[in-house]
């Protein structure tokens, strides 16, 4: 039984929710069920993933990219697996780094077990992630209710589908998971359905592996940005994407992409060392 509670922050990015946990010592046994009691949104404290702050010397499967003593996003799918990076999480991971006194400058890097990203903390909550580069990699095909949509497989760090639609996202049943080939994505995929609005800003619908249907999904607006830029045989370019949570802005280059969007804290606080127990 642990004497004290275990410190918590509540926050999300474009209304894609994150409990993120300070664990500057690594200290936590951050299990896969406690994830799961965390991000269960009747038995804990709800949410989309979780956020561990950790130094990335404490991370054995680290990229070599990533500094020792650079902070590392320890992020945690709602079902308790690990993923690779996640956009939203970036910016509100940065975003605590620079309020809570941990990071003095605007700009630094954040590892994620995607890689080494540039994080600029802008004034009034906003904060822009450098993604990385974006690669196209194939074509594929997801399914919803036995309709097979057409879509562009792209890597951006982890994997994602993204199926431009010439309309009709409301009727999208996404409670169950897409239908999608497995061979191709064995370790599951984000996938996006998109809707042109104008030449450079597009609706989208996103349902994450190990998660479901989510109100945004930041890796999944830059993978929607780079497949609608390819429809129109543009590499690079700026995209405006909305999503259920709110609105981002993507830039894709041929060496790097970034996303632009809020961060916001809801609840600071301790979970209960008694509940953290049980859990494990």
């Amino acid at each position: 039984m642990r004497a004290g509670g275990i410190p918590f922050v509540k926050g999300h990015g474009t209304e894609n929710d994150f409990v993120l946990l300070p664990d500057v010592d690594a200290a936590l046994e951050l299990t896969a069920a406690r994830v799961r009691a965390l991000c269960d949104r009747r038995r804990g404290l709800g949410a989309d993933g979780v956020l561990r702050v950790v130094r990335a010397k404490a991370v054995p499967d680290r990229p070599s990219d990533v500094d020792d003593e650079a902070w590392f996003m320890d992020y945690r799918n709602a079902d308790g697996s690990l993923a690779e990076m996640c956009g939203n999480g970036m910016r509100v991971f940065a975003r605590y780094l620079v309020e809570s006194g941990l990071e003095s400058a605007k700009g630094f890097v954040v590892g994620s077990r995607a890689g080494a990203h540039e994080v600029v903390v802008h004034s009034g909550g906003a904060v822009t992630v450098h993604m990385g580069p974006v690669r196209v990699v194939g074509e594929s095909v997801a399914s919803v209710c036995g309709v097979d949509h057409p879509g562009v497989a792209v890597d951006v760090g982890n994997p994602h589908l993204v199926c431009v639609l010439p309309g009709g996202l409301a009727e999208l049943d996404l409670t169950v998971q897409p239908g999608y080939d497995a061979t191709l994505f064995p370790s599951g995929v984000n996938i996006e359905f998109v809707v042109p609005r104008a030449p450079d800003h597009v609706r989208m619908r996103v349902h994450e592996r190990g998660v479901g249907e989510t109100r945004s999904c930041g890796t999944g607006t830059v993978a929607a940005a780079a497949a609608v830029l390819r429809r129109r045989n543009r590499p690079t370019g700026r995209v405006t994407v909305d999503v259920p949570g709110g609105t981002v802005h993507v830039t894709v280059d041929e060496a790097d992409s970034t996303i632009t969007g809020p961060a916001e804290f809801v609840a600071r606080g301790e979970l209960d060392p008694w509940w953290w127990d049980a859990a494990g």
